[in-house]
Parts: C-alpha cells; structure tokens; sequence
C-alpha cells in the first residue's frame, strides 16, 4: 500500500495549459482604479505589488463582457481600446514572475443602472435596492449576445498577454442569477428545472472554450451558496460542477459564496462596516444603508478556510481541479487545502493587508497575516480598493 504526500503549495503546478510558479492565486477584489473603464498606472502598480510578493497569479477584477455589464460606470470593459493599457498590466505582473488572469463576466441585476447608464438584466424582473430600480428581464437575444460577448472578450484576453481568465459564475451576477431559484422564475428554457437555469452557465463556459481553446487557462468562479432562503446551495452546486466538468470547458473551479444583490457578506465572514458603507454611497441610498444596513449587511463569525466544509463536498464529488477560497492566511492553512485535495488557494483580504505575505510565508512558515478581518476594505471599492489600517500607496 503507498500513500502519496500532498503537493507543496510553494511548488510549481500546472493549471490547463499553463505552469504556475505555486499553487496560491490572488482572487479577484475590485479595485476601484480604472476611471474611463481603462487601465490606469494605479491599477498596474495594485497588481504588481502581490506578484512582486509570490503570488502564483493575480487575477484583475473587474473585466466585464459588455458595458451593461459594469456593475457600476467606472469599471473596465473588454474591448479594442482597453488592450494597450492590458498590455502594459499583464506585462508588469509577468515582470515580477507571476501569471496574470482577467475575471470575465456581466453584473446582470448586480449592475447599478443609473450609474452605468445601461438597463440593468436579470432572469426575471425584480427590484434592486441598491439602484432603487426595477431591473427587467433579459430576452433571449440578450442572453445569446452577452454568451457571444463572453467568448469575444476571452479573445481580447489572449490578446492582451492574460494567461487565463476567471469566468464569473458567482455572487448572483448575470450567470449565477439565473442558478438561483430565488432570482430565476422564468417559464421558458432557461427557468425551471436546474438544467434549464444552467444553460447560461454552461453556454457561456463553452463559448469561451470555443473562443481560446487551450491557448490559454479557462478557470471558473462558481457559487456554492447565496446566503439566502429558496436559493442556489451546494446540492445543485455539485451537479452544475459535475456539468462543466463533463463538458470539457474548465480547467479549474474557484468555489464561492453569497449574493452581491442579496446578502454580500456571506462571502467575506468578519465584521459588517455598515457606518462605511454608508459614507460610500450616495444619497438617497446613504441613508437607506444608514437606517436599514443592519437588515441587509449582515455580520457572520470569522475562521479560518471558512468555505471547506461546502468545498468539501464538491471535492469529493468532481475531478476538476479545485481552488479553495475563504479564510486562507497562512501556510497551515494552505497545507490544510492541499491535505483535503485542492489543488490551489486563492486569498483577497489578507493580500490587500500585505502584498508580499506570500514571500513572507516562504520565507517562515510561522508568518501569521495581520489581516484582522473588520472588512473596512469593502466600501473602498468606490474610491480604491485597500486596508485601511495600512497608508494608501497606490
């Protein structure tokens, strides 16, 4: 009887196509840096630092397919004029060793139309209380354009030097909306039984295959959980794995939770800042936070790999790699993942805290992050994504 020792975090693994220098990723956290939705010299500098500190692969957040897509005007969008500025990015985080990986997605009802100046979709119409509006209902041309949308913007990607791209299956954006049961009340072909309100997910991964083929990583951010009754949970989370596995458009899955609509905290876990959150926003929507927050921005307790017990049970279910995300800090925590079967760690927080914590952690295995999880980096997003208890640098 052998027994195989699990891999070494700090080892380089391969992702599809592409040989990462370790197995430990830099999630995707907006970072509020691309007025005119392109590339500033800011949000190169917030990608190199964490490549520069050991990163394996960051991955830049937010790339949307189309500018409906923007969950709010500022953010970056694919398309022809955004490239020079992608270019200089991939090649600064190269520079440092690290791979460079571009989240692609559409907001759906997460969008903030009044911001964007575009309509707000969804599967079914309903309210967003974040825009104060009513979002309608996407058609089915508008599902096919922004399924075209995702493969033209993969495209893009390659162009601009991106090693992979991180297809947005998550926090009730377009694609994970129509998973939920709770936001999904359609009678057509893409409502109804989980194989109908897959269809988008499962198109659209296939259309980015079809765009990229293995020129490139094609990675995955699927939900496990909303956070909220009557909707999408880890039953059908494993079945919708299953799915995207058997069709070949995947290299990997980043397992996820919560809603950005519904309940946001439920990914992050920690203190709920509602007091910031207020102060980011504007009026009417400051007070509305001020006076309801508490019913809306909930706090969870906070521990450490927070997310294994759900990733658990698609580890055991699926083949595909798997990057597990939630609560990694440390190097016993990342031997914990590679332990249980995962083949990558993604952090967010702790790398907003200390860039280089990754280095650190090679350097001693006994490094702890100083990452004390108040979540006051989340209102940041609006004016630049950063821990607060460090001096804005970049």
């Amino acid at each position: 009887m052998t027994t195989t020792s699990p891999p070494d975090v700090l080892a380089p693994a391969r992702l599809g196509p592409i040989t990462l220098r370790n197995r430990i990723i830099k999630s995707a956290t907006f970072e509020g840096r691309t007025p005119g939705a392109l590339v500033t010299d800011e949000l190169i500098e917030f990608h190199r630092r964490p490549a520069a500190g050991g990163v394996g692969m960051s991955t830049v957040a937010y790339c949307a397919v189309a500018p409906e897509g923007r969950t709010e005007h500022g953010q970056l969008w694919m398309r022809p004029e955004a490239l020079p500025g992608l270019r200089r990015l991939t090649d600064a985080i190269h520079a440092e060793g690290a791979a460079a990986s571009a989240q692609l997605g559409h907001a759906g009802p997460v969008a903030n139309e009044k911001s964007t100046g575009f309509p707000a979709l969804a599967p079914s119409r309903s309210f967003n209380p974040m825009s104060m509006r009513t979002i309608r209902a996407a058609s089915v041309d508008d599902i096919a354009r922004i399924t075209r949308a995702h493969g033209t913007a993969a495209e893009l990607a390659v162009e601009a030097g991106f090693d992979a791209v991180e297809i947005h299956f998550g926090h009730n954006y377009f694609a994970s909306s129509f998973l939920s049961p709770k936001l999904n009340r359609r009678k057509d072909a893409y409502g109804g039984s989980l194989a109908n309100r897959a269809r988008v997910v499962r198109d659209t991964a296939r259309a980015v295959r079809e765009a990229v083929g293995d020129r490139i990583a094609i990675l995955a951010k699927l939900n496990m959980d909303d956070g909220v009754p009557g909707g999408f949970w880890v039953d059908e989370a494993i079945q919708v794995a299953q799915w995207l596995e058997a069709d070949g458009s995947v290299d990997a899955l980043e397992l996820t939770m919560g809603s950005s609509l519904l309940n946001p905290m439920y990914l992050f876990k920690g203190d709920a800042p509602i007091r910031e959150f207020a102060a980011a926003m504007p009026q009417p929507v400051r007070l509305g936070v001020q006076l309801l927050g508490k019913q809306f921005i909930h706090a969870y307790p906070y521990r450490d790999l927070f997310m294994l017990g759900e990733a658990r049970q698609v580890r055991s279910a699926v083949g595909l790699p798997l990057v597990l995300l939630g609560g990694v800090t440390d190097r016993a925590g990342m031997d914990t993942a590679m332990a249980e079967g995962f083949e990558f760690v993604a952090m967010a927080r702790a790398l907003l805290r200390e860039p280089d914590l990754v280095n650190r952690i090679a350097e001693d295995a006994r490094t702890r992050s100083l990452c004390i999880h108040c979540n006051k980096c989340m209102p940041t997003i609006f004016s630049g994504a950063r821990c607060v208890l460090v001096e804005r640098s970049v």
